[in-house]
């Protein structure tokens, strides 16, 4: 009898949440509400009190956060090529140009010694890719120099910290996603955390239309918004997951470990960085052999019953960022991993004899 398919995520969702979201529907109530407030106060509580607000997305928040922060058009906003295409995408969205900078082969984050700024640079995204989060003291301290606003795309970083301190409770603006494959979900979500009460009236009009409500029947619209407001539904999985946050990281960060243990270090791959201090552990990525074809791996994975994800392609190579200028050779880290790179299974419900399983095939892939 074959074993179960293994896949590279799946959401850990428990009875109560499962139960508290049946509430939900029965209440009447289904769109933003009570449960949409309360996920925010949590999330406000985990981020060390700072105003946050939960949206439908993760990519909706780096929009907003963009417009938040003042970006338009003729403006540059420095990114990472290794990352979901969103993170660029935003910046097209509100008329600005993305710049890209190289990885560091290493961390794969962008490589912060090659940031170079120009009169029309008014912002940098960094990407904690996989959780590892990027050098928080190196950011903020070239973002002071060149009087950059921040938009941290943490959406694989919820759960993870810089030297102590939660990715989220400090910072400028921080945005996470609550997808289904992130380490806590609201199914599809997201939540972007500001630096000033100032913010909030205009974050939340951002949200809902542009809309601003006075007394019984007052209603006026002084912006441009959209509609991105999280449902009570959604909340509800959100508030069902967050108690569980802490044994949900620390459990990643155990199967990361074996994975270290039990990875044949002769098949010329390349792991992630060793890092259990601030990394959530989003991802396990190794980056196969340049000569081993990334399809025939996946297929020979899923034939031997285990899923595999690809996080991510270069973006500048898409043929939207081609149209706009980028070209071949420009990004040579960001190219080389962004072919290569896969992602093995890794979620908080895996048993430990999982890991050994995809150890096992990988092996005997790479070796046929």
């Amino acid at each position: 009898m074959s074993p179960e398919f293994l896949p590279f995520t799946r959401p850990s969702i428990d009875e109560p949440t499962i139960a508290g979201v049946a509430e939900v529907l029965r209440s009447g109530w289904i769109t933003t509400g009570p449960q949409a407030k309360a996920f925010e106060a949590a999330l406000s509580e985990h981020c060390g009190g700072r105003p946050v607000r939960a949206f439908v997305s993760g990519t909706i928040t780096m929009e907003v956060a963009l417009r938040l922060a003042g970006v338009g058009p003729g403006d540059e906003v420095i990114t990472t090529p290794l990352s979901w295409v969103a993170t660029a995408n935003v910046v097209l969205e509100v008329g600005a140009r993305p710049v890209f900078v190289d990885v560091d082969p290493k961390t794969r984050n962008i490589d912060l010694s090659l940031i170079e700024t120009t009169k029309n640079t008014k912002a940098i995204i960094p990407v904690d890719l996989a959780g590892l989060p990027v050098d928080r003291e190196r950011l903020y301290s070239i973002a002071k120099a060149k009087n950059l606003r921040v938009i941290e795309d943490a959406a694989q970083a919820f759960g993870a910290s810089w030297r102590g301190k939660p990715i989220g409770s400090f910072g400028d603006l921080v945005s996470f996603s609550f997808h289904a494959n992130k380490n806590i979900t609201t199914a599809e979500g997201g939540a972007l955390v500001l630096p000033d009460e100032k913010l909030v009236a205009l974050c939340e009009k951002l949200r809902f239309q542009g809309i601003t409500r006075t007394g019984e029947d007052g209603m006026d619209c002084d912006v441009l918004g959209g509609k991105a407001n999280l449902t009570d539904i959604a909340a509800r999985i959100g508030l069902g997951q967050l108690p569980h946050l802490k044994r949900f990281t620390e459990r990643r960060r155990a199967l990361a470990k074996r994975y270290f243990q039990l990875w044949d270090r002769s098949l010329g791959c390349e792991l992630p960085v060793e890092e259990f201090e601030n990394s959530n552990w989003h991802m396990f990525q190794v980056v196969l052999p340049a000569k081993f074809p990334r399809a025939r791996f996946i297929a020979a994975m899923r034939e031997a019953g285990i899923g595999v994800g690809v996080h991510y392609p270069a973006m500048h190579l898409f043929s939207l960022y081609r149209s706009l200028g980028w070209r071949e050779g420009q990004f040579p880290h960001a190219e080389r991993i962004g072919r290569s790179i896969v992602t093995l299974p890794l979620f908080p419900s895996m048993k430990d004899e999982d890991v050994g399983r995809v150890c096992d095939a990988a092996r005997k892939v790479l070796a046929a």
